[in-house]
């Protein structure tokens, strides 16, 4: 599948950045100290457990995309925490459903296309960083808008919001408009806690329910009509 494998490059130039800066704390500490062995131990302990976590937070697996035509799947892994009815002006242009799903730390933080289609729109908009875990900070940080004109039901267009959030400062979106992208591919990238807004035509049947655990690519979250 199409950007395989960047999720672990992500991962692995933090981790090399870690090294150069354990590396040159450690040199200061042992000059300093004339040796710091306590020291030293804790701040290798501290990296260990740095590393452990990067490893843990860029892991990408493969999803398993369901086959069944109606499906609209989820495009993030976490908790849905919103299901509402809301207005999406830029892409959908007008009123809409969103589930909304929170990603902690712990969760995948890679994201997937809910549909197959071609991507229309990758709008970036600055904000503040609010925490995730409120809904509304939709409204405030950082987000880009991904619009996508589905193939899978004539004239249908769905839309998400990768949001940014107190602790994830950094959105990677891997595709550009006029990209053609396949059901549960990957699309984007979202760097430590998040949230991820889908929007959907009023005609849909949201299957999801408050508090479900969903994991991207795999989980039907909505259904066509």
């Amino acid at each position: 599948m199409k950007h395989r494998g960047k999720a672990a490059k992500a991962g692995s130039r933090m981790i090399l950045a870690s090294v150069l800066v354990f590396l040159l704390a450690a040199g200061a500490l042992n000059y300093v100290l004339k040796g710091g062995g306590v020291l030293l131990g804790l701040l290798a302990g501290l990296w260990v457990f740095f590393v452990v976590f990067v490893i843990n937070f860029f892991r990408d697996p493969e999803a398993v995309v369901p086959s069944d035509p109606k499906a609209i799947v989820s495009p993030a892994h976490g908790t849905v925490d919103v299901i509402d009815e809301t207005e999406e002006p830029v892409f959908l242009g007008g009123r809409c459903r969103r589930i909304s799903i929170f990603l902690s730390v712990v969760d995948v933080h890679v994201q997937q296309a809910p549909v197959a289609g071609k991507v229309s729109l990758v709008r970036h908009t600055p904000g503040q960083y609010l925490n995730a875990l409120k809904a509304e900070s939709a409204l405030h940080n950082e987000n880009v808008l991904v619009g996508i004109e589905s193939s899978e039901a004539a004239g249908e267009k769905v839309a998400l919001r990768l949001i940014a959030g107190l602790i994830a400062r950094r959105i990677l979106p891997w595709v550009r408009p006029g990209d053609a992208t396949g059901r549960g591919e990957r699309i984007s990238l979202i760097q430590f806690g998040s949230r991820v807004d889908l929007y959907l035509p009023l005609a849909c049947r949201v299957t999801a329910v408050l508090g479900q655990k969903v994991r991207g690519g795999e989980t039907i979250v909505a259904e066509r009509a």
